[in-house]
């Protein structure tokens, strides 16, 4: 369990929070760019870490995030005019660039300097590989762009998805860092029956274990910290599923197919929502059309429409009043959880902490070790930045993020970390899985 204290430090994210403090140390990976595909756009609304700005694309292709308040009168630039490479205020016709500065004050006299003192406030952003990301934080030259595998890749190589969630986004990292629900949440119940999983994914999705409780070994790393979960897969050998958390909030869970490599990472809007990201990317091609759906599955139910309200943007229709369109009987003989499909187990459940899960009242056992070990790296990282201005773990330090995760049955007493680490390391032409953690798959799926 969490004191008081030190759950709220790690989940609120608000200007001048400790934690807020440390994610604004690093660039954030926030939007998709064929979400601003033309310039001049109509301008997008959207919340990060509690402060409600504006992102566009001007004229010259450049995007810009601004806040959404004009620092004239206090009016809302969502409803600003996007043209000539600014955003034009509709109140009194001041416009401002993407760096913030105002350009054009109509309402003053020509003769005025007085455009040139007002500044709106403003972040710098980058694009790379269809991602547009951002650094909030305070320093005149931002750090470099993480080296994560997926985004020093062609664009072809790479297939994303995002939804956003109703809960704080430190219960979106530990769902994804837990191997131990594995056995549970999206298991199917019998090793020869269909789970009736939603969408066109691998057999393997689903996985039926014949070892419900891992041994879980836990090591931190330069990047955060790496975990394997170890499950008896027949005698004499283990099957070890590795785990890695990336600061602040990147998880990579272990692949389940030998053509992709997976990542997640969890944006605070604010403490009471969060945009989940799903990241499958080959390191060695372009991912084929058809092999988009099994890598990225799609969710019964689709999308809510988008309004103004940034919450709306990649909301799934399925939710708690509908129960996440849960089918009681196929939880009796099909599958762990009735719901549907994997995407929206994790969410029913991560929702269903509430927004923020009171963590003085946990009981942990030995298979929470990761989530223990991440909590603590963050809690830390943020109390050494408050207190000395200890720079956090991979800012200034791109290369940290060359990492993937990988499944390897191993001999039982091998080192997990000598048997499965040719596969850990990106950039290399090591396949994403071993040729035995295939067959253990194939075994899986035939069992």
């Amino acid at each position: 369990m969490l004191s008081k204290e030190d759950n709220e430090l790690l989940t609120h994210v608000g200007p001048g929070t400790p934690m807020g403090d440390l994610m604004r140390q690093y660039w954030m990976p926030i939007y998709l760019s064929t979400d601003l595909e033309k310039p001049d756009n109509k301008p997008h609304r959207i919340k990060l870490l509690h402060e409600n700005l504006i992102l566009f694309r001007n004229t010259s292709g450049e995007v810009g995030l601004l806040s959404e308040v004009c620092p004239h009168r206090g009016a809302s630039l969502y409803w600003s005019r996007n043209e000539q490479d600014g955003l034009r205020c509709v109140y009194h016709g001041w416009k401002y660039d993407i760096t913030g500065q105002c350009v054009d004050m109509p309402s003053e006299p020509a003769a005025s300097n007085f455009r040139d003192k007002v500044r709106a406030g403003s972040y710098p952003c980058q694009e790379r590989n269809g991602i547009v990301w951002t650094y909030m934080g305070p320093r005149k030259t931002p750090p470099p762009l993480p080296e994560l595998e997926f985004n020093m890749l062609p664009p072809e190589h790479v297939v994303i998805r995002r939804d956003m969630q109703d809960s704080n986004w430190v219960q979106g990292l530990e769902g994804n860092i837990d191997s131990s629900h594995l056995s549970f949440l999206h298991t199917r119940l019998e090793a020869t029956g269909n789970a009736e999983f939603y969408g066109e994914g691998p057999a393997t999705r689903g996985l039926f274990y014949n070892d419900p409780a891992p041994k879980m070994e836990v090591t931190n790393t330069d990047a955060g910290v790496m975990d394997a979960a170890g499950r008896v897969e027949e005698p004499g050998k283990v099957y070890w599923r590795v785990t890695q958390f990336l600061m602040p909030f990147y998880g990579i869970f272990a692949p389940v197919s030998l053509e992709e490599c997976p990542l997640q990472w969890w944006i605070p809007l604010d403490d009471n929502s969060v945009m989940k990201w799903d990241i499958r990317w080959n390191p060695s091609r372009p991912i084929r059309e058809e092999e988009k759906k099994s890598l990225i599955l799609e969710d019964p139910g689709g999308w809510v429409d988008w309004t103004a309200d940034a919450k709306t943007h990649w909301q799934l229709k399925a939710n708690a009043d509908n129960e996440y369109l849960n089918e009681y009987d196929a939880q009796l003989d099909k599958r762990f959880s009735g719901i549907p499909s994997i995407n929206l187990q994790d969410k029913a459940v991560l929702e269903s902490m509430g927004h923020i899960v009171d963590r003085t009242i946990e009981h942990l056992g030995t298979s929470d070790a990761m989530i223990i070990r991440t909590r603590r790296r963050l809690i830390n990282a943020a109390i050494a930045l408050r207190d000395h201005g200890t720079v956090p773990p991979g800012v200034d330090d791109p290369q940290v993020y060359r990492r993937r995760t990988a499944t390897a049955i191993l001999d039982d007493g091998v080192d997990w970390q000598v048997g499965a680490g040719p596969y850990l390391e990106a950039f290399t032409d090591t396949p994403v899985l071993s040729a035995e953690a295939q067959q253990a798959s194939l075994r899986v799926k035939q069992s």
